[in-house]
């Protein structure tokens, strides 16, 4: 008879949630960034991610990116994955952002020399935010001359979420 009142309260309980909507996905905005630079130096780099929007102006999500890099004898592959935080200031087209990323790059040369890194970064950045499209600075705290593949701690912002 206890196995029979168990069976009935959970199938009672998983049709009771089964039957709730959720709003999760309406919160859920699908995006990143890109770069592109040709010249003397060619840049071409993506940053998928995906992020969660909260009712108080906060986001909060997960991205991977991927840079191609190439100048004079030197083609740079980096690849990596991040967790990043934005926050709308209400009523103003400001956004600010952290984000945690942590990245592997393969160095080669034309003369067969070849090095491979890792090398974390933290970035905090503004930026002019105005519907989907978001454009500013970041900085990043953890630079380090010596271990990362950027010629700066500084970098652009370009997002586009929806």
């Amino acid at each position: 008879m206890k196995k029979i009142i168990t069976i009935l309260f959970l199938c009672f309980s998983f049709t009771i949630v089964a039957q709730e909507k959720s709003d999760f996905w309406e919160h859920v905005r699908y995006g990143g960034g890109f770069s592109l630079s040709f010249g003397n130096q060619t840049t071409i780099g993506i940053s998928p991610s995906t992020i969660y929007d909260f009712d108080n102006g906060f986001s909060l999500g997960a991205g991977v990116n991927y840079i191609y890099n190439e100048v004079a004898s030197v083609t740079t592959n980096v690849y990596g994955a991040s967790i990043i935080s934005l926050y709308q200031i209400p009523k103003i087209d400001i956004q600010l952002s952290g984000e945690f990323e942590q990245s592997f790059a393969n160095q080669k040369d034309n003369f067969g020399n070849s090095n491979s890194t890792n090398f974390p970064a933290l970035y905090f950045g503004a930026a002019y935010n105005k519907g989907r499209f978001a454009l500013g600075f970041r900085y990043d705290v953890l630079y380090d001359k010596n271990k990362s593949v950027y010629a700066s701690a500084f970098s652009p912002i370009v997002r586009f979420y929806f």
